[in-house]
């Protein structure tokens, strides 16, 4: 295999920069989507940070909205580097590159361990907790060889099919994606692993901010780590509401190829998979199904360019001046509960797209929009 795709590539943030961008992604009403509108009108998220008052007020904001200080931030970059972990924005060179193009990329990830693991091709594995001995050594097997092969294996820490391929892939790169912070693994049994994994050749990466215990709601974004970083992903066992049909979900979403093992009609734990198998999944039987998939697109550089950079000086780019109010409440008019896309709003109501990108902007940071998968977005209604 081609070392193309371990090839870095990006700008590396200066301290000021790392500040200003972990601030502004702790704000209020600032994901990753609204952080990366915010850097393209502003320019820099030092900035974005000055505007936030204005923009969100102008969106119809019923109060001041919550900024995370400097000391905050500073504070949550002094326990990183305490626990021996530091945060690494998505057009840094340290960013596994694959992740940066998806909608909604996480601009900072958390990270500790061996950073070389994320600049690798990367495999997915994920499964049933409750696995099967052989699909457990199925996983292995996939991981072990896949490994070798040059691609890191990256899973979600869980018990059975994720802890099988972590193993599996100590001595070549894993990359364990968490719900929570870096600081909170889950489950507990698996914290010597994690261990293990960041004194090794792997790495352990999160969203999430130091100290956030994992919550239900918290793992599908873990699963969106996972389908993301990942050129293809595989899925082991996993039953009918399984949360590895997410990540294959997601997966089939990015653009990434998914693998699914057969199994036995009989057993609960193979009939999600059996389900991806009808439609359309690759039939994985052997580590050379996956390999033999994912040569073509591994030896190319498909995700060289950073979705999101600062300029490493001030920029004198010009910001659109507000919208008019008229402006504003045909772009509002248009919204409604039924997401829509972006597009269709704008053919809708005929104003310019950079116009209504902002007019959306600051509604989502006054509260009153919901972002929707694919890019739609749809007015949040008063109760």
């Amino acid at each position: 295999m081609s070392n193309a795709g371990a090839r870095k590539t990006g700008i590396a943030l200066t301290d000021k920069q790392r500040i200003a961008w972990l601030r502004l992604i702790r704000t209020e009403n600032v994901g990753p989507v609204t952080f990366r509108d915010l850097i393209n009108h502003c320019g820099s998220a030092e900035l974005a940070l000055e505007m936030l008052p204005d923009l969100s007020r102008r969106g119809g904001a019923a109060r001041a909205m919550r900024i995370a200080t400097v000391e905050e931030a500073e504070r949550e970059l002094a326990v990183a580097r305490k626990f021996g972990a530091r945060f690494v924005g998505i057009g840094e060179p340290d960013y596994p590159p694959a992740l940066r193009q998806i909608d909604g990329a996480p601009p900072l990830l958390a990270v500790k361990g061996n950073l070389s693991a994320a600049t690798l091709p990367a495999v997915g594995i994920v499964g049933s907790r409750n696995a099967s001995i052989s699909g457990a050594k199925f996983a292995a097997m996939i991981a072990r060889d896949t490994g070798r092969a040059g691609y890191a294996v990256i899973s979600g820490l869980a018990r059975g099919i994720d802890t099988a391929a972590h193993r599996a892939s100590l001595e070549t790169g894993t990359i364990a994606a968490m719900a929570g912070g870096l600081d909170q693994p889950y489950p507990p049994e698996n914290i010597g692993l994690m261990q293990e994994i960041c004194d090794g050749r792997g790495l352990a990466i999160s969203e999430m901010p130091f100290g956030w215990e994992p919550r239900a709601r918290d793992f599908p974004r873990r699963n969106r780590l996972i389908a993301g970083a990942a050129l293809g992903v595989v899925v082991v066992e996993a039953a009918s509401r399984s949360g590895s049909l997410i990540t294959a979900r997601l997966a089939g979403e990015f653009g990434r190829l998914v693998f699914a093992v057969p199994g036995s009609p009989l057993d609960p734990r193979c009939h999600g998979t059996n389900g991806l198998l009808k439609d359309g999944a690759i039939v994985t039987t052997e580590a050379a199904d996956v390999l033999d998939a994912l040569s073509p697109i591994s030896r190319i550089d498909l995700f060289s360019d950073p979705a999101v950079r600062e300029p490493p000086y001030e920029s004198e780019k010009p910001m659109l001046l507000p919208p008019g109010e008229e402006e504003r409440d045909r772009i509002v008019d248009a919204l409604g509960p039924t997401p829509a896309e972006i597009d269709d709003i704008i053919r809708h109501t005929q104003i310019q797209a950079a116009t209504v990108y902002l007019v959306l902007l600051e509604l989502d940071l006054a509260g009153r929009l919901h972002r929707h998968a694919g890019g739609l977005v749809s007015l949040v209604m008063p109760d």
